[in-house]
């Protein structure tokens, strides 16, 4: 049986602050420990209900946060970025479940430091709902026929994953207490969940079932500028429905994140072009 592990940072057990979860942030080192001893806890976990074969893509921020060294050499490990699909990238029709590690709350949404793929959007809607990282990527996994078995992270990303995908398991290693602070179980403690719900899930895998892709996908962008807004609307179908808000429609789940990922990149250098005016002293 092969599995495929997405790993986020945000929802790793005692990280709730942006200095941990920035290269360069002085806590920043520390979370990447802790965000590799969480990974192998699910790495393990896979092992031990039967994995044959893991496969983990380092899904935050660069995308080349792990201590490789320090990574369980049984997986092997999707790095850097940019990647085509993302958080999802290496998942295939070869996976017989999909374990999403470390993941929070969606931007507009309660948790910690909850966000949707960037900190340049508000919110993203799909079909006019908030949606989540977690959820998008499940619409991905689904288009190569693969369940989500497993969601780890704060209360608030494991309370909506129970509600979206069928038969998930969830293991919740904190709670959320604001958007920067959380009620955390130690370390060793949450591995060992995280260990256990992933054994759990893989064992679960013949009996889960992808989630349904809608008929019709369209993704509405809350930015932070009007200029980032300006950048997305140029994008071929996309319309500027308010001054800060685009909207487009995709014809599946790759298109989703391709638009997701040029719209992050345009709204990236929207940003950019605002340093001057932001340092002028």
């Amino acid at each position: 049986m092969d599995v495929y592990i997405s790993v986020d940072m945000e929802g790793i057990s005692g990280i709730a602050t942006v200095d941990q979860v920035v290269r360069g942030g002085h806590g920043y080192p520390r979370a990447q420990e802790l965000m590799t001893a969480e990974a192998n806890a699910a790495i393990a976990g896979a092992y031990d209900a039967g994995a044959e074969n893991v496969t983990v893509n380092d899904s935050h921020g660069t995308m080349d946060n792990f201590l490789q060294d320090a990574l369980d050499e049984r997986a092997r490990l999707v790095t850097g970025s940019p990647k085509a699909q993302c958080m999802a990238h290496g998942l295939g029709g070869e996976h017989a479940v999909a374990l999403f590690v470390g993941y929070h709350a969606p931007g507009g949404c309660p948790g910690v430091l909850a966000h949707s793929f960037s900190s340049q959007f508000s919110w993203l809607k799909l079909n006019g709902r908030i949606v989540s990282e977690a959820e998008v990527n499940a619409l991905l996994a689904a288009e190569h026929g693969v369940p989500v078995g497993l969601v780890t992270g704060d209360d608030q990303i494991c309370g909506l994953a129970e509600r979206v995908f069928p038969g998930v398991v969830t293991a919740p290693v904190k709670r959320a207490e604001g958007f920067s602070a959380a009620n955390s179980l130690h370390p060793r403690r949450a591995q060992a969940m995280v260990r256990a719900a992933a054994a759990d899930a893989v064992r679960r895998a013949a009996d889960l079932r992808p989630v349904e892709i809608p008929d019709r996908l369209e993704l509405t962008g809350g930015f932070q500028t009007a200029a980032a807004a300006e950048y997305a609307a140029e994008v071929p179908g996309a319309r500027r429905i308010e001054d800060t808000t685009v909207t487009c429609e995709v014809s599946d789940p790759t298109a989703l994140v391709g638009l997701i990922g040029v719209w992050f990149a345009t709204s990236s250098l929207a940003a950019r072009s605002r340093l001057p005016l932001v340092t002028l002293r």
